[in-house]
This record gives C-alpha cells, structure tokens and sequence, in this order.
C-alpha cells in the first residue's frame, strides 16, 4: 500500500487531475459557447458585451471567493472534503446552467460555479505534494496539471460535435458527478491528520498578513503567475484583433486560438515536472519557461507573425512557454506550513486569476484609452511590466524542491 501511495500515478494523482480536467472544461466552457448561448437566450449583438462582461464577472467574483472559502476549510475539514464539496457544487451548477433562460440566472449560476471550480486546484495539489516523496511531488503536481489542463480542448471539442450549449454543460456536470464516485477512494493526508492533532490554528488567512515574512512569501508567490494570464487574457484572448494591426484581415478565431494555447499549456505543464527534477531546482525551471514566454511574445509582435497559420503557431507556443502553472502552485503550497498549505495552493492561483481586471485595467484603460496608445504599443508594454514583476518575484522567492513539507506555521 505505502509502494502504491508513492507512486507517481496513485489514485489521488489520478482523481486531482481528472478533477481539474472538468474544472477546467467548466472554466472555459463560457468562454467557448459565449456567443450561440447568450444569442440562445435572446441577447443581440449589440448588448452581447455587456452580457457577456456580467456573466464572466461574477463567475471571477465567485472563483475569488471560493478560493477563500475552500482553502480555509481544505486546512480545518481536510483535502478531501475540498475535492468533494467543490466537485459537488460545480457539478449541480452545470446541470443548471444547462436549463437557464435569462442573463440574470446565468450569471447567477456562473457564480455559483465559479465558488465550486475554486476549490478543485489548490486542494487537488495540496494533497499530491503531502502524499508524494518529495523527488516525486513536482512531477506528480506537474501531471495533475498538465492532464487538467487538456479539459479546455476537450470543450472545445465536444461543442464542436454536439454545437448544443445547453448540453455541453450538463456533459460538465455528468463528468464531475462521475469523479465524486472515484475520490471515495482516496486517502487523507497524513500530514493533515498531524495538523489537526497538534492544535495549531488551521486554515486561518489573516496569518498571510500578519507576519511580514509570510506576507512576503505570498505576494511573490501571486506575482509569479501573473504572466499566465497576460498571455491567455490578452495575447490569445485577443489574437483576432491583434492580427489586425500586425499583419491586416483575417480570419483568425479566437475559440481556436485558445484551445491551440490550451495543448501547449497543457504540454508545458508536464514537462515542466520533469525540467524541474532534472534541475533539482523550480526556480531554474521557471526561469527556462520564463525564456521561452519571453521569445514567444516577441515572436508574437514580430515580422514573422504575417498570417493566420503563424498566429496559430504562436498562440500554441506561448501557451506551451507558460505551462508552469503546475510549478507555480505547487510552489505556493510548498511555501507554507501544513495548517496554512490548502488556504495558500487555493487562494494562490485565484488571485492570479483574480489579477487580470487589473492587467486589463492597465492595458486598455490607461494605456488605450488615457495615453491613446495602439493596441500592439499597449500589448508590449504591459508585457514587459508583467515579465519583469514575475522574473524579480522568482529571484526573491525560497526554493522549495528539496523542502520538507511536515512543519506547522506558528
């Protein structure tokens, strides 16, 4: 049994990225079938921004509340009653989007799954790096991330073949209903059951802020993922738009431009696993994944970007060049004691995700629409200020590859 725990495909490897995989699906699936579900409904063209803007902002609102909300108890309840209650609520909040019939009860059940999908990640990463010996945690986090991450394509897919909205959700939620028969047989974390017996204060996040040493540990760990979503929010999300002023007309399809980032993410964030026991190191893992980020954005604002086979191209590398997300949070859990470790894997990357509005914010409102700024001259310098902040976030945060995880914070 103790053999089979530490391999590197146990059944909580299993379940965690089988879990993030239709989180993932779920996540983006909004982002798929915007357009055909909110006509569906009877928005217009010219209200489908503002429908659309509502929708995706209360499915963030929720995602940064339940990063809270499931970190905290993933550190008091345990790992597992995270993985259940987030799969649980994201399940039954597919199934009821899928009937939905107005913009209000959407973003209503956007909201309510984006509580669920919060939980999935940290908790998922959380317990594969306390199960794992610790040469096996960043593969084992690497390949919960990287199977997760395909999710997105499959979307993508299976919109492609049903062309059905309302059924692409209640598939999501079939598919999280499904996993739920599959964690029964996962184990708790040893280390949790040491946590709760030692009596120290668990799963309380106002120790991030309370203690200079820790809240600096934990900004660094949010900065270092702010690249990510420069990429996907902005370069990908945007490909169409970009392709105009690079290189004129187009047909690029942003939906495909995704789910082309979404295989080199996903590929990425296997690899990264093994980069990162070759090196012995995260930090020189990152700073190789940062290196390609960075020649791909500058390939991607380059003469070679004439047409739209290339903009394809691009779009899978620099998804491929930021597939350290697995890296990313599993040093955020690595960072923290067992009492803190589920709230900071959680909390973490909904923070990065939460960040975005404000990169946008940068972006377009003052970059844009303040300084009048092209969309290309506002693109690059937003990329350079958010490579930089996540290059000096490395450089002054711990290396965790050889850490021993038993501590509790005081």
């Amino acid at each position: 049994m103790e053999k089979q725990q530490h391999s590197i495909l146990n059944i909580a490897v299993i379940v965690a990225a089988l879990g993030y995989f239709v989180d993932i699906y779920d996540l983006l699936l909004f982002t798929i079938v915007r357009e055909p579900s909110l006509h569906g409904l009877g928005v217009t063209d010219a209200g489908m921004i503002a429908a659309s803007t509502k929708i995706i902002n209360w499915q963030m609102l929720g995602l940064l509340i339940g990063g809270v909300i499931w970190g905290i108890m993933g550190d008091k309840k345990g790992r597992l009653s995270v993985l259940f209650g987030s799969i649980m609520l994201y399940s039954v909040a597919n199934f009821i989007t899928g009937y939905i019939t107005s913009v209000n009860q959407y973003a209503a059940a956007r909201f309510a799954a984006g509580i669920g999908l919060a939980g999935e990640l940290g908790a998922g990463i959380t317990l594969v790096s306390e199960l794992l010996p610790k040469n096996k945690r960043g593969i084992g986090t690497s390949l919960v991330a990287g199977i997760g991450l395909f999710g997105a394509v499959f979307a993508y897919f299976i919109y492609q073949s049903t062309e059905d909205w309302r059924l692409c959700y209640k598939i999501g939620g079939g598919l999280g209903i499904a996993l739920l028969l599959l964690r029964i047989s996962v184990a708790e974390s040893g280390m949790f059951h040491t946590a709760r017996s030692s009596g120290a204060s668990r799963g309380n996040f106002l120790m991030f802020f309370s203690n200079s040493k820790r809240f600096r540990k934990y900004m660094l760990a949010i900065l270092i993922g702010l690249p990510t979503w420069y990429v996907i929010g902005i370069l990908v999300n945007l490909s169409n738009r970009f392709a105009m002023q690079l290189y004129g007309p187009n047909t690029v399809d942003s939906g495909k431009a995704i789910m082309y980032a979404y295989i080199g993410i996903a590929t990425g964030d296997i690899l990264i696993g093994f980069v990162s026991q070759y090196f012995k190191s995260r930090k020189k893992a990152l700073y190789v994944f940062y290196a390609m980020s960075t020649a791909a954005i500058i390939l991607f604002y380059s003469p070679f970007n004439s047409n739209d086979s290339s903009m394809y191209l691009i779009c899978g590398m620099l998804g491929f060049s930021t597939g350290f997300w697995a890296i990313f949070v599993t040093m955020g859990a690595e960072q923290f004691g067992t009492n803190l470790r589920a709230t900071a894997a959680t909390t973490i990357p909904n923070m990065v995700r939460g960040a975005l509005p404000l990169i946008n914010l940068m972006f377009k409102d003052v970059f844009q629409d303040t300084w009048k700024w092209s969309l290309v001259q506002s693109g690059i310098v937003t990329g350079i200020i958010v490579m930089s902040i996540g290059v000096v976030s490395i450089w002054f945060t711990e290396e965790t590859f050889h850490k021993d995880l038993d501590y509790i914070e005081e």
